[in-house]
């Protein structure tokens, strides 16, 4: 029970046994399309072109791990097992994907894309109904997703290696497309039509 004279010291803001200091507010130390300057030998415009390019892919990375995570719960039908496990293996690889990316805009003095909603501002990728498409309309609309980040993706790729930012090009062109391009790979032929029984 904590007794009159404790209380009276927490509220005059004396912090008596770790006490969190509870429900702070302040304003923002860096805002959100600015740049810090950090010695890293790359021009402080390069570094703002890249962030700008790096945070919208980094917010429809965030959206494609939510579709993946969406169609991962919501999987119907008799690829139910094999899809159920296979979107929720490239949601991991997109969640690592979007780490990473996210720590290149931090790395280059920016502010990587945090919020979901903010995300939502900036994406490219339609939104989905709220409710369960048909197992052929999810791949489909995954695809469509990953072509416009590919897109995207070869775009930046071009600009970074003009630009002489090869820290931003090397994870692009590296894990970043490389990781799409399997993704698109392993979805697509899920929708080859092929008998299972009779040739």
């Amino acid at each position: 029970m904590t007794n009159t004279n404790e209380t009276s010291l927490v509220a005059q803001g004396v912090n008596h046994g770790g006490q969190p200091q509870l429900h702070q507010h302040g304003q923002e130390i860096q805002s959100y399309g600015t740049v810090r300057r950090l010695p890293i030998a790359l021009a402080l415009e390069v570094r703002a072109e890249s962030c700008q390019l790096l945070n919208h892919l980094l917010a429809d990375s965030q959206i494609l791990q939510s579709l993946y995570k969406k169609h991962h719960w919501v999987m119907r039908g008799p690829t139910f097992y094999q899809l159920h496990l296979l979107f929720d293996k490239h949601a991991s690889e997109q969640a690592a994907l979007i780490d990473t990316i996210a720590e290149r805009i931090q790395t280059l003095g920016g502010v990587a894309v945090g919020d979901p909603r903010h995300a939502a501002e900036l994406t490219q990728i339609s939104r989905p109904p709220n409710g369960v498409e048909e197992v052929p309309v999810m791949l489909s609309r995954l695809l469509d997703a990953h072509e416009l980040i590919i897109s995207s993706v070869r775009g930046a790729i071009t600009h970074t290696a003009l630009n002489g930012d090869a820290g931003s090009n090397d994870l692009l062109a590296g894990d970043v497309l490389r990781t799409h391009e399997l993704q698109v790979w392993f979805l697509a032929e899920h929708l080859v039509d092929t008998p299972l029984v009779h040739a």
